[in-house]
Parts: C-alpha cells; sequence; structure tokens
C-alpha cells in the first residue's frame, strides 16, 4: 500500500470515529433531555395530585415550567437540541442498525424510524416553544389529541383508524411495562462499569419509571378507544388528562401520587442511560 492509500485509509478512519463519536454525544444528550421532560411532567404530576392543579403534566406545561426559570431560553433551547441529537440518532439506527446482536433486524429499524419521527416532532414543538411561540407552538395535549381524534373520525372509516391506533397505544404502554418489569433494558447497559449499588438504583429507576410510563400509555390508549367505540373526540385524553383521570379510581390522588413519583424515576433512569447506555 502506496503513501496516499495509507493517507486516505488514515482519513476514513479519522472521518468514521468522528461521525460515531458525534451520534453518541446526541444520543447521550437526547436521552439527558428525555429526562428531563420526564422528570418536569412527574413533578407537576405530583403537584396535582397534592391539589396544585396550576399547570398541565405534560410536555407543554414542562415547558412553561422552564420558561420561568432563570436561563430559561438557553435551558429551552438545549433542551431542543438535545432532542434534534435524539432525532438523529434514532435515525442513524435506522440506516445503520442499532448496537446489539439484533440491531439491524428490519423490525429493530422500523421501531428506530418511528422513534425518528417522534423524537423529530417532538424537537420541533420545543425548539417552536424557544423561538418564541409560546403554548401556541406546542398546544397541550389535551387538546392536541381531542383535534386528531376529532379529524380522524370525520374521515371514512375513521371509527377503525382511531380504535386501532388506540389499541396499538395500549399494547406499547403493556410492551413497555412488561420490558421494565422484566429489565430488558439491562441489555443496552454497559454493566461491567457499574458498581452493584448503582445497579440497584439503575433497576429501581427502570423498573419502576418503565411501569409508570408503560401505565400512561396504556390508559391513552384506552381513552382513545373509548372515543372511537363512542365516536366522541372529547372522550380522547392527552397526557395531562390521562394522568387526571387515575384521581376518578377508588384509589383516588394516591394512585396519580405513585404514578408521578414513577414519571420522576423514569426521568432519573433516562439520565443514567444517558451515562450507562451502549450507543
Amino acid at each position: 500500500m502506496n503513501a496516499d492509500a495509507v493517507t486516505r485509509s488514515g482519513r476514513l478512519r479519522a472521518r468514521r470515529a468522528a461521525t460515531g463519536s458525534a451520534l453518541e454525544g446526541a444520543a447521550r444528550a437526547g436521552l439527558v433531555a428525555r429526562g428531563a421532560i420526564y422528570l418536569l411532567v412527574g413533578a407537576l404530576a405530583l403537584r396535582i395530585a397534592f391539589g396544585d392543579g396550576g399547570r398541565q403534566a405534560d410536555r407543554s406545561g414542562a415547558l412553561e415550567e422552564i420558561s420561568t426559570k432563570p436561563f430559561a431560553a438557553v435551558l429551552l433551547w438545549a433542551l431542543g437540541a438535545g432532542l434534534v441529537g435524539m432525532a438523529l440518532w434514532r435515525l442513524s439506527e435506522a440506516l445503520f442498525g442499532a448496537a446489539g446482536r439484533d440491531g439491524g433486524t428490519a423490525r429493530k429499524r422500523l421501531l428506530s424510524a418511528v422513534r425518528c419521527v417522534f423524537y423529530a416532532f417532538v424537537a420541533y414543538s420545543v425548539l417552536s416553544f424557544a423561538a418564541g411561540a409560546g403554548a401556541g407552538g406546542t398546544g397541550s395535549s389535551d387538546r392536541q389529541s381531542r383535534d386528531v381524534t376529532a379529524r380522524a373520525l370525520e374521515r371514512p372509516g375513521g371509527q377503525w383508524i382511531v380504535g386501532a391506533a388506540g389499541a396499538a397505544t395500549v399494547v406499547a404502554g403493556v410492551w413497555i411495562a412488561a420490558r421494565a418489569v422484566l429489565r430488558k433494558y439491562r441489555d443496552q447497559l454497559k454493566l461491567g462499569e457499574m458498581s452493584r449499588r448503582v445497579r440497584r438504583a439503575v433497576d429501581t429507576t427502570g423498573v419502576a419509571g418503565g411501569v409508570a410510563r408503560g401505565l400512561v400509555f396504556a390508559a391513552a390508549g384506552a381513552f382513545a378507544v373509548r372515543a372511537a367505540v363512542d365516536y366522541e373526540p372529547d372522550k380522547a385524553k392527552g397526557v395531562d388528562d390521562t394522568l387526571r383521570s387515575f384521581t376518578d379510581t377508588p384509589l383516588g390522588p394516591w394512585l396519580l401520587a405513585c404514578v408521578a413519583v414513577g414519571l420522576v424515576l423514569f426521568g432519573t433512569f433516562s439520565c443514567a442511560m444517558a451515562r450507562w447506555r451502549r450507543v
């Protein structure tokens, strides 16, 4: 191999290393950003459970909460940038495969593509808020759910579309909770770099947080199915109304408080993933 070939090969390796490092940084920033949102949503839900229902316990409410803090603009732009990083990371997984033995399978790539679209939308809403669109740039999850459901029900076969989407969300919630209970997230962690105490803490946040997150998904999906069956879009609920509905159960505010703590734990778990996840 001549000198020019060696130089080109070295440059290619350096470019690949730089690209890999950039994607890893984007992924970890995205996990932190996701964790921050869940921490805030959980904290807002906890306040609702104890009688302070001033803010929406959803992404819109979390952004409004951040907007009242010092250096709000910096925090909002950083949060949006982190979520852009999450979307780019998921896009790279969809195109080139994820880390792990089965990361290159069609199922994994499709799941990564869906996540990419979701986080791209979330990033857009956060950046719109940061740019000055305010609540009008994001809207509450409750209003968005009702509007989307109403438009879908007006289409031919709309009830079936909404019902199928709701059922899929229920299944996704159960799947999220089951994977948390089975500790499937451990397959993605650098367990060898974690002490026994850290592993116990991550398991606590991962299991409790995953179950709470899955419960919220499943409940929101159930409300969508009900809206489809009754042909009433107002029965569809976003994150905030779904969380508030837990207070209507026999356990009352205590169930909401437990779910809220679980969401806070999931936020903590997401931040831990930013440190120890294989990317």
